[in-house]
């Protein structure tokens, strides 16, 4: 039985095919949002909704209103969290369809709010996100129980387990939103021994990164904190656009926590939205892990001009001159950054997260550098294999992610020998059928075969164009050079984007007869790895120089560097 395109039908319409179907109305590919509609037995369940646009919720309810009943899309909507692509949507539904219930995590009814804070009659939005405990089942119809299970990622986010109950068994569904394993800086990971044994049909699950593998979450924050002290050694200010909640918040404690920044005469500002939504997190305190709440009984959690480096509130008319000394901003990314790139106020390093939407305007570019950095609040694809190998369901249906990445988790050998897997556009509905017998699709192939020639002291590789057809390879041949390094017994080769070519072009012309990083053999891919050195794991210049170099043999940068034949 295969996914079946319907566009949006009603689930009224003639017999069921299954006890469980699911129809996206939005996976956030190419950030449409995240909405999806449930169906078990007789009882439609609505989780998230990230839409922009509700009016596709709006169809296959013309039978309905034909016999006089009152429309509604479903009959409840259960929100995993408050993050815009997840819950934008809502006052738009609210308000087309007031008598239809809402419910989510205390913390996150609390937050909700911040997605509208551009109405201009914010004031008069009603309060219609009704708080749910946790792990607490409660039934809502006849046969169909809710429990809500904190997920990491965000303050207030949680995993949805939904239970039908018939006359002839118990089905299970368990819709995680955005989950996280790790610990943040304020927020708990997902406990896997909260999950384990739930006997799963259904697991509806996020692939955001796909396989991607990531470094442990501390290596992140000393990277990017490391980065940031070097700006500020070198008196550059540090501007750093993020969403109105999560990043921003977990940036701020970062910096205020690590031993680069404690006790250092430096300010932060912080701006906009951000500011906003620090405001709301004080007020959840007691949700909160208890290392946070330890925290804030010894010093203010965000605000606090006393103990270094300085926290603040930063004002309009403050953001022209901001930067004449340095410091480092934190501001919601619908700021007009060019309001901080004035000609006087020094040197700006703009920080912009990976994968983000977020632009800085070419005539801003003699003003400021740009770079990327990475801080994960999803779990990488390891993690994500290792939740569904521990729920062990019979169905595993990917939703948030681009349809590339989605691909290369469905095409998995070790889901595809042992589950049910799924990854559907949005308007394709999915039947779940239990204990039957189910042919899984052919997986997508994403596997290329080439081969490899030593040519004296040139190592070719040579792929089928092929591999071209994939969406990210426009990013990746980008600029023709790529970068290699070793993973256990793989090479993993990586392109190099303009902007790197860009700033590491005065770093590229190194003395051969010079003792420094460009000319030591333990520097690959502009990090030091050697474990005998102080700058281990550390990104470095690459006239930089400790005592623990070595010569490399050839006299060039280590790490593989190719150009693309044209």
């Amino acid at each position: 039985m295969s996914d079946r395109l319907l566009g949006f039908p009603n689930f009224d319409a003639g017999e069921p095919a299954s006890e469980l179907e699911c129809l996206p109305y939005g996976a956030d590919h190419d950030d449409e949002g995240v909405c999806l509609l449930v169906r078990m037995g007789p009882h439609r369940i609505l989780l998230d909704c990230g839409l922009r646009d509700i009016s596709p919720l709006a169809s296959g309810l013309t039978k309905s209103a034909r016999q006089g009943k009152v429309p509604l899309p479903a009959d409840l909507v259960l929100i995993s969290h408050a993050h815009s692509d997840h819950a934008r949507g809502l006052l738009a539904l609210h308000k087309a369809y007031p008598l239809l219930p809402v419910y989510a995590s205390e913390v996150t009814s609390k937050l909700l709010p911040l997605n509208w804070l551009d109405q201009q009659d914010r004031k008069e939005i009603p309060q219609f996100c009704q708080a749910l405990p946790l792990r607490s089942p409660i039934e809502f119809k006849d046969g169909l129980v809710a429990e809500i299970i904190p997920c990491g990622h965000l303050p207030g986010a949680v995993a949805i387990l939904l239970t039908y109950t018939t006359k002839h068994r118990c089905y299970k569904l368990l819709y995680t939103g955005d989950f996280f394993l790790s610990n943040s800086r304020l927020v708990e990971g997902l406990r896997l021994d909260e999950l384990r044994g739930l006997e799963l049909d259904v697991l509806i699950i996020e692939g955001t990164y796909g396989t991607s593998r990531h470094p442990h979450r501390r290596h992140q924050e000393n990277q990017l904190a490391e980065r940031i002290n070097r700006a500020i050694a070198e008196n550059t200010s540090v501007l750093m656009p993020t969403p109105t909640l999560g990043l921003g918040q977990e940036l701020l404690m970062l910096l205020r926590s690590h031993h680069h920044f404690t006790g250092r005469n430096l300010d932060i500002w912080v701006n906009g939205t951000v500011a906003t939504g620090c405001d709301a997190y004080l007020e959840l305190l007691p949700h909160f892990p208890p290392s946070v709440q330890n925290f804030a009984r010894h010093q203010p959690l965000f605000w606090d001009e006393r103990i270094r480096p300085r926290v603040r509130r930063l004002q309009p008319e403050q953001r022209s001159t901001v930067g004449k000394s340095p410091c480092i901003v934190i501001t919601d990314s619908k700021t007009d950054l060019g309001a901080y790139y004035q000609p006087g106020n020094g040197r700006w390093l703009t920080f912009l997260p990976e994968k983000t939407n977020i632009k800085v305007n070419k005539e801003y570019l003699g003003l400021t550098a740009v770079e990327n950095y990475f801080l994960a609040q999803h779990s990488d694809g390891p993690g994500t294999t290792q939740l569904i190998h521990n729920l062990r369901p019979k169905h595993v249906v990917f939703v948030h992610g681009s349809p590339t990445y989605l691909a290369d988790l469905t095409s998995l050998e070790e889901l595809q020998n042992r589950y049910h897997v799924h990854s559907p556009a949005s308007g394709t509905l999915v039947e779940l059928p239990i204990g039957e017998t189910f042919l899984q699709p052919a997986a997508p192939e994403t596997n290329y075969e080439g081969e490899l020639t030593e040519l004296g002291t040139v190592v070719t590789i040579t792929l089928p164009d092929a591999i071209a057809a994939d969406p990210r390879w426009r990013h990746f041949a980008d600029t023709g050079l790529i970068e290699a390094r070793w993973q256990g017994e793989e090479l993993v080769l990586r392109g190099l984007s303009q902007r790197e070519v860009l700033n590491q072009t005065s770093d590229r012309y190194v003395l051969p007869d010079v003792d420094c990083c460009g000319t030591c053999r333990h520097q690959r891919g502009q990090r030091c790895w050697n474990a005998a050195s102080p700058l281990y794991n550390f990104k470095v210049t690459l006239e930089g120089y400790c005592p623990a170099f070595e010569r490399n043999g050839d006299h060039q940068e280590s790490g593989v560097r190719s150009q693309k034949s044209e």
